[in-house]
């Protein structure tokens, strides 16, 4: 018996039978799998505990005939439990697990795996408000899609500076100067820093932000609703 090992997010549960389950399991290195785990919903399982949402688990698996696998053993790594206790940070973490199904219908890169882990993790930290969350998250999702704006030029190919002015021109990705354009400085400040390699724990305590976040939000919202498939 081939028995296969990964280290996996799960992203969806079906009910299967009267007590098995099928798995949707996101991977760092085998993209997303589909696994059977038999038996699961019964009370005495072995499986059940190593298979908690919002978690990182080690799993092992044979590989099927189709394109379901049967789950043999399943280890939490990471539980992150502080998710489970607050509702709203419960109900978006099922919305960024949704979300992130959608987004990786396609062969997954890591990249997909290693954003879940940090998501987890910035909902697991109370300090950190959901709102930040749930935009950052939105601006990683374009990224690794390669749809991040322009950030750097205008629509001129101009480099953008603080003493200007913007408006945001959504045709071509880019800002263009006007006297009493929306945006300014600040504005472009938070845009960079939601669509860079910070995670939310290291944006939080920036001045201001929660007040810039309202003012970017519909930027980035119409962003993801034109190039993401998030409903």
């Amino acid at each position: 018996m081939n028995q296969l090992q990964t280290t996996g997010i799960i992203l969806s549960r079906t009910d299967f039978g009267e007590a098995d389950r099928i798995l949707t399991v996101l991977t760092p290195n085998q993209g997303k799998l589909r696994l059977m785990a038999k038996g699961v919903r019964k009370i005495k399982s072995k499986l059940a505990g190593g298979i908690e949402l919002f978690s990182v688990s080690d799993l092992t698996y044979i590989r099927g005939r189709s394109d379901i696998n049967t789950l043999i053993s399943s280890r939490l790594r990471t539980h992150y439990a502080t998710i489970v206790r607050d509702l709203d940070r419960v109900q978006l973490g099922y919305q960024f697990l949704k979300q992130l199904h959608k987004a990786t219908e396609d062969q997954p890169e890591p990249a997909y795996f290693e954003l879940a882990v940090q998501v987890f993790s910035a909902l697991d930290t109370e300090q950190v408000d959901i709102d930040l969350i749930e935009l950052w998250y939105q601006a990683q999702l374009l990224r690794l899609a390669g749809h991040t704006p322009n950030l750097k030029t205008d629509i001129n190919d101009q480099k953008l500076v603080a003493n200007q002015r913007y408006n945001f021109d959504f045709e071509v990705m880019a800002f263009s100067p006007h006297p009493q354009g929306g945006f300014g400085a600040t504005h472009i400040k938070t845009l960079r820093l939601l669509f860079s390699d910070h995670q939310p724990k290291q944006l939080y305590n920036v001045e201001g932000l929660s007040k810039l976040l309202r003012e970017v939000q519909p930027l980035i919202t119409t962003i993801a609703s034109s190039y993401l498939r998030l409903t």
